[in-house]
């Protein structure tokens, strides 16, 4: 990348409901639910191609109940809003759900006058998403009870008793063959596995090693499964689809505290663990053993690229502006809020962990360092094995979310809930040619913006920016960068 900065072409303002926003795979469309109406937009004009109105009258059962604790309620009040909504894969179908009123409805892009409507029964709907095919609907009840799949080709459900948590405790393996749940029978943890390709028949189904299980992750490749305990204690285990037990993983001085975040090396040869006690722990995959310890620290180490916010540009600029960070020579310090690891969940440990697109970076999110964003190196399979922080950026606000690009490996955005996005680049050219970071600030061309969350698009050039109840888009300029407003 060149030394000059990369400009943005920014939408207007849209409303939006519950953060439901999001670009169809191909990047051809973006996907919005505004209270309880689906409006999709074409991503090169944002013009509507299509809209829906929902109707989310109760579903026979949950009106039922709902009738025996208060008059129903119109479709227009929050009880009626879009709950979950998404793409399936082929961009050819949308789901979207009510979870209070137990309904899914999906629709066909192609062809406005088909629809399917999922009603949940007794058990109610806590949440409702799309399989990899994109041709069945998984729906999860209230209470644990069961995951019932839907297929859009059959009609036909499969049950699934028990799931441990709705929010959490399953996936699909990369190439969508297998379902695996964690699953909770006779009071111990157990894992199913259900083959996708044979209408979700029980593949396997074993008993866990854990007490109470947290979580469950399963490697890119899809032959490890890592498995770890409640916040409680600090114990990973590490197990094939098939269950047998391969590693047990414990710090040699245990932590008083257990697990936060467990995410795989995009290769599957390395599995980044982190704790409530600031450490992120590196495995490999031959010895399932801790080979790197990276710590966070209130001093930062010499060598590693500080980066700081400017104090007040967003006054200074009214916001129209892309101002780049300012880099600290000498001795820098991440503020840190002193937490007390003896009360319930205490506010420490690496609540954001997540490597880039190929595996290079890492990046971390501190909650007792609320302010900063740490970016650790990690080297490629040619290089010497020797993980270290690389860059440190600094806020004047805290991070509330970071999302790295999935094409271009070395950029991120991160938002702080002002009326900016800030992006980090590894890779680009100072004015002399010579290989080099930036890190920039971009502000938003309107008065009542605050970023919250942020999404990239599927080519990595563009992003979604999303405030309590409304978004806009930017997208990379053809363009020098206007620092105005157009």
């Amino acid at each position: 990348m060149s030394h000059a900065s990369i400009g943005y072409d920014f939408t207007e303002i849209y409303s939006q409901t519950h953060n439901h926003v999001c670009f169809s795979p191909g990047t051809q469309f973006i996907l919005t639910a505004v209270q309880d109406r689906i409006v999709v937009r074409r991503s090169d004009t944002f013009q509507i191609a299509r809209t829906w109105l929902l109707d989310n009258a109760h579903s026979a059962s949950s009106g039922i109940l709902a009738a025996g604790k208060q008059p129903l309620k119109k479709s227009v009040e929050p009880e009626g809003w879009i709950t979950h909504l998404g793409w399936s894969a082929d961009s050819e179908h949308i789901l979207a759900a009510c979870a209070k009123r137990g309904v899914v409805h999906v629709f066909k892009m192609r062809d406005d006058t088909w629809n399917a409507r999922i009603e949940a029964g007794v058990e109610g709907l806590a949440k409702a998403e799309w399989a990899p095919d994109g041709r069945h609907v998984l729906c999860f009840s209230e209470w644990g009870l069961r995951v019932t799949i839907w297929s859009l080709v059959t009609g036909s459900a499969t049950y699934v008793q028990f799931p441990k948590y709705t929010d959490k405790g399953y996936t699909f393996r990369k190439d969508g063959r297998y379902f695996v749940l964690a699953e909770r029978h006779k009071s111990k943890d157990t894992l199913g596995v259900y083959d996708a390709l044979d209408s979700y028949k029980l593949a396997r189904h074993v008993l866990l090693p854990s007490s109470s299980l947290s979580s469950i992750s399963l490697s890119p490749t899809g032959n490890h499964l890592a498995v770890w305990e409640g916040p409680l204690e600090y114990k990973l285990y590490i197990l094939t689809l098939a269950g047998h037990l391969l590693a047990t993983f414990v710090p040699e001085q245990a932590p008083a505290l257990g697990i936060r975040s467990v995410v795989w090396h995009p290769s599957g040869s390395f599995l980044a663990v982190a704790g409530y006690d600031d450490k992120i722990h590196i495995l490999n995959s031959l010895s399932w053993t801790s080979v790197k310890t990276l710590e966070l620290h209130t001093r930062i180490p010499a060598g590693t690229n500080v980066w700081r916010e400017p104090l007040n540009w967003l006054e200074s600029t009214h916001g129209y502006a892309f101002q780049p960070y300012d880099r600290v020579q000498g001795v820098a310090s991440v503020p840190l809020i002193r937490t007390n690891p003896e009360k319930p969940d205490p506010r420490s440990g690496a609540v954001q962990l997540e490597w880039n697109v190929d595996g290079t970076l890492l990046m971390a999110r501190f909650e007792n360092a609320p302010t900063a964003l740490h970016v650790y190196a990690f080297p490629t399979p040619s290089e010497p094995f020797n993980p270290r922080l690389r860059s440190i950026l600094l806020h004047n606000q805290a991070v509330l979310n970071v999302r790295w690009n999935p094409v271009q490996a070395g950029s991120l955005l991160l938002s702080c809930g002002t009326r900016a996005v800030h992006t980090w680049h590894s890779e680009w050219e100072d004015r002399e040619h010579k290989p080099t970071e930036i890190a920039e600030c971009v502000g938003i061309p309107t008065e009542k913006f605050e970023v919250r969350n942020v999404k990239w698009s599927p080519h990595g050039k563009g992003f979604v920016l999303l405030d309590n109840s409304a978004f806009c888009c930017a997208f990379e300029a053809t363009e020098e960068p206007q620092h105005g407003p157009s």
